[in-house]
Parts: C-alpha cells; sequence; structure tokens
C-alpha cells in the first residue's frame, strides 16, 4: 500500500486561467536526463520525494511541478511506494489555482534507462463556456483533429500534447495531456 505525504501550502502567486492556456504546447524546458533538470529552486514536492528516498525521478519532478506553476497556495500529494520509492512508480496529484478556481494535476514518474525519469501528466479544468468557446478563447491556435468518440474533442498540441475537451452541463472540462520528452 502507498504511503501518502500530504503538503498542504500556502502560495505567493496563482497560475491563471489565461497562463494555463498559453501552456497548451508549451513543454517543460530540456530534455537532458532528469538529474540535469533540477531547477535553481527545489520545489517543496521534490524535496519531500527526496526525503522518501526518491532520486532517479527527482529533476524530473521538480521540473514538472515548477513548469506548472506549483506555488505556496498549491497543494499536493505524492504516492511514494513504501519499498524500493526510487526503482518504483510515483503517482503525484496536485491542486493549482487558477483564475476562477482550481485545476486539478496529476502526474506520474517512473525511472527509465533512456533518460533517466520518464513523466506524464494531465492537468484538468473547468471552464463556464461551452467548449466551442474554449476552443476559440483559451486553444484558438489548435487544430482539432476529431472526437475520441462522440463528445471529447481532440486538439492536437504538437508531439505528445494533446488538449481533450469534454462537455460537462453548460460549461466544459479541458484536459491538457503531455508525456514529457
Amino acid at each position: 500500500m502507498f504511503r501518502q505525504v500530504m503538503l498542504a501550502i500556502i502560495v505567493v502567486s496563482a497560475l491563471s486561467a489565461a497562463a494555463y492556456a498559453q501552456q497548451a504546447t508549451e513543454r517543460p524546458p530540456g530534455s537532458a536526463p532528469a538529474q540535469a533538470a533540477v531547477q535553481a529552486t527545489t520545489s517543496v514536492v521534490t524535496q519531500a520525494a527526496v526525503q522518501k528516498g526518491v532520486f532517479n525521478c527527482a529533476g524530473r519532478i521538480n521540473q514538472v511541478v515548477n513548469f506548472l506553476g506549483f506555488t505556496e497556495q498549491a497543494g499536493a500529494v505524492l504516492m511514494i511506494p513504501p519499498a524500493q520509492p526510487d526503482s518504483r512508480l510515483i503517482p503525484l496529484a496536485m491542486e493549482i489555482p487558477v483564475e476562477g478556481g482550481v485545476a486539478y494535476v496529476s502526474a506520474s514518474f517512473a525511472p527509465n534507462q533512456a533518460n533517466g525519469c520518464g513523466a506524464t501528466y494531465d492537468s484538468v479544468v473547468y471552464w463556464p463556456q461551452s467548449c466551442a468557446k474554449v476552443k476559440e478563447n483559451q486553444f484558438k491556435t489548435l487544430k482539432e483533429t476529431g472526437k475520441i468518440r462522440k463528445a471529447i474533442a481532440i486538439l492536437d498540441g504538437g508531439e505528445g500534447i494533446k488538449i481533450f475537451l469534454m462537455p460537462a452541463g453548460i460549461g466544459c472540462v479541458s484536459i491538457k495531456k503531455d508525456v514529457v520528452q
């Protein structure tokens, strides 16, 4: 069973919804091994992971968490495996303030031989407009490539990045899925 490490934090600045939309096609900088990705500012999430024995993915965790705008007003739950945490999958859930609400971010980090640590994340935001308006206002530069089946639109953000727009009542939920290269 996984131990949950809760991090409650007070924020300096929030990631706005506009910044979220701008990040739709941006990636965490660099594709060097995760150890080289540790930035000058080590996040509290990264510090907690290292304290629990996660070293192989510490740089990648720091890279992704900082890129997503994790600040003191955000919160996170790390699910560190009790045995051999440095060689296992590390799930992370985050709540990040955005203009008018919050974003839920789910990230996973896995040590590997290709680049030291693979990562993927999904960032989920509710918008109080129709999906057509969200596409027009927040993701106008992205091309719609179809639907998953009937209702969920797929927007192409480039290699490894997709935005999914899902109707939700009178609003829309956007899900940014990124495979970190």
